[in-house]
């Protein structure tokens, strides 16, 4: 919705339905109530949007994260930094070393990636309005070009991350203030509903929006995540650069501290809730910096030797498939240690918590397994870390089911785990073999404009062959262990019509973005009315 007057007008059909439930005498059930206010309408109000004007959109690009912003052109995350005004940072893509930059940014565009891409990810994550795969924008050192129009750095760009419109300069934005009927129209849904509603979140920060927007607890934190920031990102390379097992240990045992501070405040927030710890998963590649840039200072000024020691690793871990490759647990299996330091870090922060009162619930979800014996090994590793400082608190370890195989042999997984976490992205990426940082800009467009495909498969889940295999994935595993927890952690998770497909499948709990939980908590309760009907 891009007016103030359509936004006013959601706002009062939410009154009015919550309205006629709400008498002494209603004239409509809460369900029915439920059923007349949709998902999308619920985003519309709940998101900063653009006032009604004639403006000329400049280019399109997906709509990856809602709500509207209007900034300053940066082109680097260290600009954002040093910006004193609104900025919007425009990337080619983005990865985890700019996220410094797109914290501070009050939006972001990307000219490539898709919806499960790390620009859109990170900004949803953050209910933080993103545009991303907006092909048509060219790159420079200070300037952008849109369709042939120049556009220097420091200019004002305005873009519509729900519908992917990018503006040259600013158009004014609004936002409706929240109307109490919404909280009432969502405690009805969650005396409906049958899905647990968990949150994707990495810092404490999020974890506290996300029990403030109703979450039941945390369904993916993001490990890598917390070692981003300025003072963690060095550490983390010296381990990558460490040339003897002394080095590696030292790192480790640094990453392990401050890793151990971010857990305290992510149990804290999640007091008494479920928290799914996800250990390592990104290729290291990912905490290095681009070959490109370090080519580019060679030629300029030169390295000095930690820079040439950086690129050596660039080119060493580079990798031609690096989202099938060297990843998840098989970093594991390539670095002893790794998440070995990561579970005594969460076991230290459970110890503080416990001591200062609380009550915290962890599971460690280990990522990207394929066979049970890779599984199993891994398993023991962080079982025998376990042990070895004991708990009170009962620790669950389950796995991702984001590859085919795995859902096909999730009877053999289910043997080592205690829970099955659905990574829809990558189950979708690998099942349709779209690079799910390539296809939405290049080419989704045209399928969908060709009736090549009905839906975007990373916005809504396909009906048939990944909701199967989600299907089979649950069969198989209860088949071996039947009171198997199971949730979907993946994007699709805070997608209104893929929470309905997913509800049928069996799954306990969907796990979606801070911003989105409302959303999914309305659709969560109109798929368990609409299967009421059906049954």
């Amino acid at each position: 919705m891009n007016s103030v007057e359509s936004q006013s007008e959601i706002a009062a059909s939410i009154k009015e339905a919550v309205s006629l439930a709400s008498t002494p005498n209603p004239s409509i059930s809460k369900e029915e109530a439920l059923m007349l206010v949709s998902p999308t309408q619920l985003e519309a109000v709940l998101h900063t949007s653009f006032e009604p004007s004639n403006h000329e959109v400049l280019t399109r690009g997906l709509g990856a994260s809602p709500g509207a912003a209007v900034g300053k052109i940066v082109l680097s995350a260290d600009e954002a930094m040093m910006a004193t005004e609104d900025v919007i940072l425009v990337r080619a893509e983005t990865n985890p070393a700019d996220v410094h930059g797109m914290q501070i940014a009050v939006g972001i565009l990307t000219t490539r990636g898709g919806l499960a891409s790390h620009a859109a990810v990170v900004a949803r994550g953050w209910g933080k309005p993103a545009v991303c795969g907006a092909e048509n924008i060219e790159l420079a050192d200070d300037h952008i070009t849109i369709n042939g129009e120049r556009i220097d750095v420091g200019e004002t760009l305005s873009i519509d991350g729900t519908s992917g419109e990018v503006i040259r300069g600013t158009i004014q934005t609004t936002h409706l203030e929240p109307i109490p009927e919404i909280d009432v129209l969502l405690q009805w849904a969650d005396e409906v509903r049958q899905l647990d509603i968990r949150a994707n979140a990495d810092t404490a920060a999020e974890a506290k929006a996300a029990r403030g927007k109703g979450a039941e607890g945390i369904g993916l934190c993001r490990t890598e995540h917390m070692f981003l920031d300025e003072q963690r990102l060095p550490i983390i390379r010296r381990m990558i650069l460490a040339s003897t097992t002394e080095q590696e240990a030292e790192a480790l045992q640094e990453l392990r501290e401050s890793q151990h501070k971010d857990f305290i405040g992510l149990l804290k927030e999640m007091d008494g809730l479920p928290v799914t710890i996800r250990l390592l998963d990104p290729p290291l590649h990912e905490f290095l910096p681009e070959i490109e840039e370090l080519l580019e200072a060679a030629v300029g000024q030169g390295l000095d030797q930690e820079q040439q020691d950086l690129l050596e690793a660039a080119h060493r871990w580079r990798e031609r498939n690096p989202m099938i490759g060297t990843r998840g647990v098989r970093l594991a299996w390539l670095k002893p240690g790794l998440y070995e330091m990561q579970t005594l870090a969460l076991l230290d922060a459970i110890a503080d918590r416990t001591t200062n009162g609380g009550t915290p619930q962890v599971e460690i979800m280990i990522p990207l397994t394929v066979s049970d014996k890779e599984l199993a090994g891994i398993r023991e590793r962080v079982q025998a870390t376990i042990d070895e400082h004991p708990s009170k608190t009962v620790i669950k370890i389950g796995t991702m089911i984001e590859t085919p195989r795995a859902a096909l042999v999730a009877s053999q997984l289910a043997e080592h785990a205690d829970f099955f976490s659905f990574g829809t992205n990558d189950l979708t990426q690998l099942t349709f073999g779209f690079s799910r940082d390539d296809v939405e800009s290049r080419i989704m467009g045209l399928y969908l404009e060709q009736e090549l495909l009905q839906h975007n498969p990373f916005q809504q889940i396909d009906a048939e062959a990944v909701t199967e295999l989600v299907q089979l994935g649950i069969e198989r595993g209860r088949n071996t262990k039947p009171d198997l927890s199971i949730g979907v952690c993946g994007e699709h998770g805070g997608d209104p019509i893929s929470i309905g497909l997913l509800a049928a499948t069996g799954i306990d709990y969907v796990s979606c973005s801070p911003p989105r939980i409302p959303i999914a908590r309305l659709a969560a309760a109109q798929a368990a009315i609409t299967q009421s009907i059906k049954n």
